[in-house]
């Protein structure tokens, strides 16, 4: 079930440090695998992109550091910075990192 306690900033100073000597400019952890529930930290080095992919049943993103931009496929996107929340369009989305940022995603993978 990932950490059974995990303390955000820590996850995010570590994830950060690690996606700064990454070659591709990420870094990522599973916090919560718990049935169709996860959450996930990633962090991006500022340019970094995540190119679209398909989404999950249900998503939303937090912002926990930096500021990135949320795309979809029908080319419309969110800007959002640390603290801000918003759901996961469920077409096509990527996401790119218009600062060095670290975000929560938090997916419901399948229907109970």
């Amino acid at each position: 079930m990932g950490d059974p306690v995990a303390h955000l900033t820590a996850v995010v100073d570590e994830h950060l440090a690690a996606a700064r000597t990454a070659e591709h400019g990420r870094s990522a952890h599973l916090l919560v695998h718990d049935g169709a529930l996860r959450q996930s930290v990633i962090a991006l080095t500022a340019g970094t992109v995540l190119d679209e992919h398909n989404t999950p049943l249900a998503a939303s993103l937090q912002v926990l550091r930096g500021r990135v931009r949320l795309t979809s496929a029908d080319g419309d996107g969110a800007e959002l910075s640390a603290g801000q929340l918003c759901p996961v369009p469920r077409e096509r989305n990527g996401l790119t990192a218009l600062e060095d940022s670290a975000v929560l995603l938090t997916a419901v993978t399948a229907v109970a």
